[in-house]
């Protein structure tokens, strides 16, 4: 059996598949899509992150394909119906990565609190903005608001409470008397009141129709004044003109961005020269530790998609 594989996967995953199928690892198919089309032809397991579009062109493309794992836990770049139709597994690496983002955010939140770490090309020159920058918050006390209590939303909390800040959340999946909420000793409150309320706001949220610039003008403009916003999700969730607004007219302290609605993010965009602003290339949940649990979980789950498969065919033979 073949196993295609699109974009960067951990040496030693690639190498225990190796040990089991044939496999074509490319990297930068991703960036040739219709390379990407004529490899997939002969795939029976296909390994993606989140840039390769596994949609109706490339299912249509891949008849032999039985198994797509995707090397991280946002799904909206693959054509979920259509694999279920074909009856194509789907293997995310759930909460694999979760400590990678949790940690992210709470490096983020500290950060843009304390407001102190953009000042290195003015020390470095010879400035001393000791003054300005000595107006710095901490976060003991100050309230940490999280959309979406999944896993990695609820590993954030529990390292805010760490550092004793409160905590609300909100959840549509989630009702306000789910136990959840009483386990990790957050308050659930409705979206717009925890906009009003928290001192900061990160967003751990699949993008939906539902979903979709939820952040938008509004509701960036109930957020609290002086507030803090972390996006590690998705990036068609916030409006990003609306947030650079915001930031340029101080209403926001500051916001940390590791996704965009397009990426790469294009050159001369909205978010080009806001101050106060932390933009990353969509690594939150990539580190050296959460890039091997990733890949050795995707790597088992397609073994297991592709062999227990070929079993339960053989049985049926019999």
């Amino acid at each position: 059996m073949h196993i295609l594989i699109s974009e960067f996967m951990d040496a030693p995953a690639v190498e225990a598949l190796r040990r089991r199928f044939d496999v074509r690892y490319e990297p930068d198919l991703v960036e040739r899509r219709e390379a990407l089309l004529q490899a997939a032809a002969a795939a029976d397991g296909l390994i993606v992150r989140n840039r390769s579009r596994v949609d109706a062109g490339l299912l249509a493309a891949a008849p032999r394909l039985r198994a797509v794992g995707r090397l991280g836990v946002g799904l909206d770049n693959i054509d979920l119906d259509g694999c279920a139709a074909r009856g194509i597994a789907v293997v995310p690496a759930t909460g694999a990565n979760a400590r990678a983002v949790a940690e992210y955010v709470i490096g983020a939140v500290l950060a843009l609190l304390r407001g102190a770490y953009f000042s290195t090309p003015a020390v470095a020159a010879g400035q001393w903005p000791r003054n300005a920058l000595s107006q710095g918050l901490e976060v003991h006390g100050r309230t940490l608001g999280v959309v979406g209590f999944g896993g990695i939303g609820r590993l954030a909390a529990r390292l805010a409470r760490g550092l004793d800040m409160q905590v609300i959340g909100c959840d549509a999946a989630l009702p306000p008397d789910h136990p959840a909420w009483e386990e990790a000793d957050v308050a659930a409150v409705p979206l717009d009141a925890l906009l009003a309320r928290a001192d900061a706001v990160t967003l751990h949220l699949p993008l939906t129709a539902g979903t979709r610039r939820l952040l938008d003008a509004g509701r960036i403009a109930r957020m609290r004044p002086g507030a803090v916003l972390v996006n590690t999700s998705r990036g068609g969730i916030v409006d990003e003109a609306a947030l650079a607004e915001a930031l340029r007219a101080g209403r926001l302290r500051g916001a940390a961005l590791d996704v965009y609605a397009e990426e790469p993010l294009p050159a001369g965009s909205a978010l080009a020269g806001v101050p106060n602003l932390i933009l990353t290339p969509h690594i939150a949940g990539l580190t050296q530790e959460a890039n091997t649990r990733v890949s050795d979980m995707v790597a088992a789950g397609v073994t297991i998609a592709l062999t227990g498969g070929a079993a339960q065919h053989a049985r049926a033979a019999s």
